[in-house]
């Protein structure tokens, strides 16, 4: 067996076409830089942009989880992993971010009216642009200029029978049959969509897989796989996730989490309550490795199609685990279409091993989330992981860079704001970003504001807390008492973006009251 990096050292190229034959999308950059990168070449990259539902840090096996992930550590065996990588902690607002490189009511809120998507940008450079999955905003994509749609525009939805928000190509689409499943169909439009493009035209697909989003809703067999791993309950879960971060290298300085006073210790729950613990936790598994699957079909059209090797591929979440206790239907089987299965805050601690919080919360448990690249314009090492922070207002930044496009200054009449975003071109190119110089966070009484390694966050309205991200990132040590002058300094700056640039309400930028720390 070769080993990929020796045998690079004497010809990179034949060694490429010896990986390529053996495994033709496990490592696709093994080409020079000068003969991969795209932009270098004047050839511009298709785009491939997916974001999942509630993904938690720790989900994936190339972030430290025990859930099967193949195709997607497959990716980041010959990419690029992000360890500081942001979102909002809510679903609409991450997409807003995502889709005009804007925060979110920078952006006009859901209408997206002061900028413009991701589509509307690329489309005069002369690409395509697709989506399939969930929208979650006002309109629906193809008022927002994606050629192509499939999905549904509502914020979650039953993954075996759908909703009455269900569109194709501008369309209403009724669900029918007894194999639908949201995530494979999903895949199924999307590969559509692509068999059908324009193929002079390079590409944008956009899909964001409403999964693993509650309700719980997994294929039987998916769930099986799964059955019975769990038993061993969240704690040693956790542990094992955080053994296997530190193995990887992702977080080299980081501290697990202490669990926190409202989950209880596995060995004090009955064995029934174990069981069912154990049981929800195998489906949202289940559904984690069914998206995974998906994204190998994904990427087997794109290589029989000649595509893999010219498509940039990013992947990230929209916010953290989900910490909410919703379910009904308990007696029924979660691949019943009738149930309704959640988890709560005990596998949520574990989806974001070794932050605190949850989704919704602007801590590191909310707020971060796995990011992989995989590009044959990467001139990172494969496998490499970056600490460099970035977010989810970058990627309009990177994708107008990557295709050679203009970011408009106005649109259908509008005047669009300027980019908030940077491009990540930077960091593809193994080089130091200039970074941001702030980055803010909001979310009803959530908050924060991170500068340089420097973050504030305050929880539910509770009173401020400062960390130095650079030794804390489980954020343990609350600097705030010891160092007043410089939370004032991040207080007063949070305020001011608040209001200044993202233009939120006046509701939400009422003052942090001051009443004493609550234990957490």
């Amino acid at each position: 067996m070769f080993s990929y990096t020796s045998q690079c050292k004497f010809n990179p190229f034949v060694f490429g076409l010896i990986l390529a034959t053996v495994c033709p999308w496990k490592i696709a950059r093994t080409a020079a830089p000068s003969e991969a990168n795209s932009a270098s070449t004047g050839k511009r990259p298709n785009i491939v942009l997916i974001m999942v539902d509630d993904l938690g840090f720790s989900d994936l096996g190339c972030y430290g989880s025990e859930i099967e992930t193949p195709n997607l550590d497959r990716l980041a065996e010959g990419g690029l992993r992000f360890n500081q990588f942001y979102n909002t902690a809510k679903c609409h607002s991450s997409r807003i971010c995502l889709l005009t490189g804007l925060y979110m009511f920078q952006a006009g809120n859901q209408k997206m009216n002061r900028g413009v998507t991701l589509a509307e940008a690329l489309k005069p450079a002369g690409y395509e642009a697709f989506m399939a999955g969930k929208w979650h905003l006002d309109g629906q994509p193809t008022d927002h200029g994606f050629d192509r749609y499939f999905g549904h525009l509502s914020g979650a939805t039953n993954f075996f029978t759908g909703d009455d928000t269900f569109r194709l190509d501008g369309k209403p689409y009724k669900v029918a049959g007894d194999d639908f499943y949201t995530t494979d169909v999903m895949t199924d439009y999307a590969i559509e969509f692509l068999s059908e493009r324009d193929e002079t035209k390079p590409f944008l697909m956009y899909i964001a897989y409403n999964a693993p989003h509650y309700p719980l809703h997994v294929k039987e067999k998916d769930f099986k796989k799964y059955e019975g791993r769990y038993d061993t309950g969240w704690d040693r879960i956790r542990e094992a996730r955080f053994a296997k971060q530190k193995q990887l290298g992702l977080l080299p300085k980081a501290v697990l989490s202490p669990r926190p006073p409202e989950i209880p210790a596995w060995e004090s729950l009955s064995t029934e309550e174990q069981k069912w613990e154990s049981e929800r936790m195998s489906a949202f598994a289940g559904m984690v490795d069914c998206v995974d699957q998906n994204v190998g079909r994904l990427l087997e059209h794109l290589e029989k199609t000649d595509q893999r090797d010219n498509t940039l591929f990013m992947f990230c979440s929209d916010n953290g685990a989900c910490p909410f206790e919703r379910t009904k239907g308990k007696e029924l089987r979660p691949w019943d279409p009738k149930s309704y299965w959640t988890y709560d805050v005990g596998w949520a601690h574990v989806g974001n091993t070794p932050f605190r919080w949850y989704k919704q919360n602007q801590h590191e448990g909310g707020i971060s989330s796995p990011m992989i690249v995989s590009w044959s314009g990467l001139q990172t090492q494969p496998g490499s992981i970056t600490s460099q922070p970035a977010h989810l207002i970058d990627f309009m930044a990177t994708c107008i860079d990557a295709a050679q496009a203009e970011y408009p200054a106005e649109f259908d009449g509008r005047e669009i704001t300027p980019l908030q975003g940077k491009s990540l071109l930077p960091i593809f190119s193994g080089e130091k970003r200039d970074p941001h110089e702030w980055l803010y966070f909001q979310f009803s009484n959530n908050r924060a504001i991170r500068r340089g390694d420097d973050k504030l966050v305050s929880v539910k309205g509770r009173p401020w807390e400062l960390y130095d991200l650079s030794e804390d990132r489980s954020e343990l040590k609350d600097l705030s008492i010891q160092q007043p002058t410089r939370s004032k300094a991040l207080e007063q700056l949070w305020f001011h973006v608040a209001e200044k640039v993202e233009q939120a309400p006046k509701n939400l930028r009422k003052p942090i009251k001051l009443k004493s720390k609550v234990k957490k």
